[in-house]
C-alpha cells in the first residue's frame, strides 16, 4: 500500500527547492494542467488537484516541514521492509 505522495516529484522540483522556486514551478504546472484550459480532461483536472496539495503543502514552512519529518519515517520503515 503506497500512500505516500512525493509533492517535490509532483511539482518537479528539488526537496532543496527555495520558496520562490516552489511557486514558480507551481504557477507553470498550474496554468498547464488548469481545468479550464483543459475542459473535460479528467487526467488534467486529477494533476491540477495535486499540484494544489502539493503547493499547500510546500509553500508552507510548517506544513514542509512537517511533511519532510513524515517522509523520511515513511521511507525508513518501507525501506526495511515494514510496508
Amino acid at each position: 500500500m503506497q500512500n505516500f505522495r512525493d509533492y517535490y516529484d509532483i511539482l518537479g522540483i528539488a526537496n532543496t527547492a527555495t520558496p520562490e522556486d516552489i511557486k514558480k514551478a507551481y504557477r507553470n504546472l498550474a496554468r498547464q494542467y488548469h481545468p479550464d484550459v483543459n475542459p473535460g480532461d479528467k487526467a488534467a483536472e486529477e494533476k491540477f488537484k495535486l499540484l494544489g496539495e502539493a503547493y499547500g503543502v510546500l509553500s508552507d514552512a510548517d506544513k514542509r516541514k512537517q511533511y519532510e519529518q513524515y517522509s523520511q519515517y515513511w521511507l525508513n520503515k518501507n525501506s526495511i521492509g515494514w510496508g
